[in-house]
């Protein structure tokens, strides 16, 4: 007997085949994409008895053996190539107790391919209270299989499917019914063509549209190619085929299950009244939209404003600790700050898909997902991709991640590429100074000028995500079949540590991908606003005491003012310099190309950069919007900060690609740099003709 082997997880969605994988595996799980796809792949080891171990993976959700998404074709292609590493030796299908008839059309296909597979029916605890009674010996004989009873919730039978699956060369291989009869003739001439494959194997590669690895490529055209029937008839015998096999199960579940509607206590009819209705079903989560993001503000601050400080001072103190020189400098304002780039975003992504875990658990968010579809739809959405969007608002890194569980891969691309659109907390520190610098004081209808104005960039934000995804609807040339099923599954209180779980592995995805680039590109910056050629920098602070010795400046004062002479005659300061005509159109100088450019680092970073080159001790907005009230346009004459400057650059914030973040989890979430490129230059184009036609008109 082999020391490990491999066991696939399989069944319908919401069947609670993620909580019998966390029961199995615990904390020995990673979860990573399978290779060159994006669909996520969840794998952990699971110490089984006679010392044996066994390595599960948790396949997507699927109904049937039909493939409609990605995620199904990945779950068919595993269990038709044996020459697959991860090939099960034993297949556990998860069923649901209160579901166990449209749950068993799956296991019975899966059982037509002859491996031995394990029937899991879970939620055993819900019996009692549905009026449910199962006679196991009776179905474990007509399925041919061995049946594990559990509840994931009481912790209940996960020992005797341990048990049950280290004796897997026990179980029995048989299939429970002949799908053949559907048309003998055809199937017999299969079996004369491939007479050492499985009939319904070949069934499976005829009628199914997917890629099976170079290691069984060609074999499986072979036997593609044999496909003599049209594809009319196809779908007929598809359809008598599930047909067959659910009077199969029908007859089955007669005898084996006994359900007493009397007993069955249910107020999920009367909820999903109200949570789905037209109009309480919007506002009730509109009022839950808002309670999140209330709270992620409120309870990420506290945490996000230690990191702050706690790299600030790691910074400093490395700066003091070690020796002066490059080396130093690297560590100090390269390396901390770069992971404390990436460290502070964890509250943010933590919170926010501890909530979203909360949701999916108890069953409300597929409620959602119904009723946001019909309006989703029209714009090339899903209803999965109203909580990205509006995740947005929060940060847009966690809210792309949240794409993933959007089925149709068409669907989910265009929700990530048009997430960065909304408004999100890093614009606010921009939007916040630049509006109190160009929007006067006043009232309308109650409502003060600059909270309107901000509200109205939220709008703008939302606006553009929903056009700009209806025109990606119309332009990409992408196959992906979109049947909007969604399953009701019952209310019920989450699982701690399946919450628990899920936001530790969303965190962790976040730091080990996208946090590699994150670090990558800050050093990168740092290394651009470091150093600079010529004499005007590395003589920087010998030009500030000659040019500043008449005047009685402080020690800090001095150091600020070395510090703008730097930046300014750095390769970064000598990238504004040479963007200069091209933003000088927008209403900008030099010195704000230099803090559009350094915040692409992330966009707060536009405050900290203005800070340094108007020469300021601090971030502090009262004092840096006084030194950018005082700076005059050098063409036009006047304030380069009026009105028609401000409202350009507004607009330029609220639609450019202002985040090497945003991009660095795009490129991880669409395994591609192909996306995010695309995105950079197509959301910057567009910001700079928008805010180039705001200046010429206001100007």
């Amino acid at each position: 007997m082999p020391k490990q082997i491999n066991v696939a997880l399989i069944g319908n969605p919401n069947t609670g085949k993620t909580s019998v994988f966390n029961a199995l595996t615990g904390l020995n799980q990673k979860v990573g994409n399978y290779p060159g796809i994006t669909v996520e792949k969840k794998e952990g080891i699971c110490k089984l008895p006679r010392g044996l171990k066994a390595h599960i993976i948790d396949l997507p959700g699927t109904y049937s053996l039909n493939a409609s998404s990605l995620d199904e074709n990945v779950v068919i292609e595993l269990l038709l190539n044996k020459k697959d590493k991860d090939f099960p030796d034993v297949a556990v299908v998860v069923s649901d107790v209160e579901n166990l008839k449209r749950n068993l059309l799956l296991f019975t296909q899966i059982k037509d391919l002859e491996i031995p597979t394990i029937l899991v029916i879970n939620m055993s605890d819900r019996m009692k209270y549905k009026g449910i009674s199962l006679d196991i010996p009776y179905l474990e004989e007509t399925l041919n299989t061995k049946i594990a009873l559990i509840s994931t919730r009481k912790n209940t039978g996960i020992q005797s499917l341990k048990d049950l699956i280290a004796k897997y060369q026990e179980l029995p291989t048989k299939p429970c019914l002949n799908a053949s009869d559907i048309d003998r003739a055809y199937f017999d001439k299969l079996n004369k063509a491939y007479p050492n494959q499985l009939p319904y194997k070949l069934w499976l590669v005829i009628t199914q549209d997917v890629n099976f690895g170079k290691t069984n490529r060609q074999e499986m055209e072979d036997i593609h190619s044999f496909k003599t029937k049209s594809n009319a008839d196809i779908k007929r015998l598809q359809q008598k085929e599930i047909i067959k096999r659910y009077q199969f199960i029908n007859d089955t579940l007669k005898k084996g299950q006994t359900i007493d509607l009397k007993s069955a206590k249910d107020l999920r009819i009367r909820l999903d009244r109200i949570l789905t209705h037209k109009v309480w079903g919007y506002l009730i989560f509109f009022i839950i939209l808002l309670t999140i993001f209330q709270a992620i503000y409120d309870w990420a601050e506290v945490p996000m404003d230690l990191i702050d400080t706690a790299f600030a001072s790691l910074s400093e103190w490395t700066k003091n600790s070690l020796p002066e020189g490059a080396f130093t400098n690297l560590i100090a304002e390269g390396i901390i700050p770069g992971l404390g780039g990436i460290v502070i975003f964890i509250p943010q992504i933590a919170f926010l898909f501890l909530f979203i875990s909360v949701l999916e658990e108890s069953g409300y968010m597929s409620r959602v997902v119904f009723l946001m579809d019909r309006v989703m739809r029209r714009f090339g959405l899903s209803g999965k991709s109203v909580v990205p969007l509006i995740s947005g608002t929060a940060c847009a890194i966690p809210a792309i991640m949240a794409t993933r569980n959007i089925e149709s891969w068409k669907e989910r691309l265009i929700t990530i590429l048009v997430t960065p659109f909304t408004t999100c907390s890093a614009r606010l520190p921009v939007y916040l100074i630049i509006i109190s610098l160009v929007i006067p004081q006043g009232r309308f209808l109650g409502l003060s000028y600059q909270a309107l104005t901000l509200m109205l960039l939220y709008l703008i934000g939302f606006g553009a995500a929903v056009g700009s995804a209806y025109i990606l609807n119309k332009v990409l040339k992408i196959r992906s079949k979109s049947f909007f099923v969604v399953e009701m599954p019952n209310y019920k209180l989450p699982l701690f540590k399946n919450v628990a779980l899920t936001v530790v592995e969303k965190t962790k995805s976040f730091v080990f991908g996208a946090g590699k680039i994150i670090l990558a590109i800050s050093i990168v910056l740092w290394f651009l606003a470091s150093y600079g050629p010529g004499e005007a920098f590395n003589n920087a602070e010998d030009i500030v005491r000659t040019e500043y010795a008449s005047e009685n400046l402080s020690e800090e004062e001095l150091q600020q003012k070395i510090a703008s002479q730097k930046l300014e005659h750095s390769f970064i300061g000598i990238t504004g310099r040479a963007i200069e005509p091209v933003i000088r159109p927008l209403g900008y100088d030099w010195k704000i190309g230099i803090a559009i450019v350094s915040s692409f680092a992330a966009r707060e970073v536009f405050v900290g950069t203005l800070a340094t080159i108007y020469s300021v001790g601090s971030d502090e907005e009262d004092t840096i919007k006084n030194r950018m009230a005082g700076e005059v346009n050098p063409i036009l004459g006047g304030p380069l900060f009026n009105f028609a400057s401000g409202i350009s650059l507004l607009l330029f914030y609220a639609f450019a690609m202002q985040c090497m973040s945003t991009l660095a989890i795009v490129k991880r979430e669409t395994n591609s740099w192909k996306w995010p490129t695309l995105q950079l230059v197509v959301m910057s184009a567009f910001a700079y003709i928008i805010a180039l036609i705001a200046f010429q008109l206001l100007k």
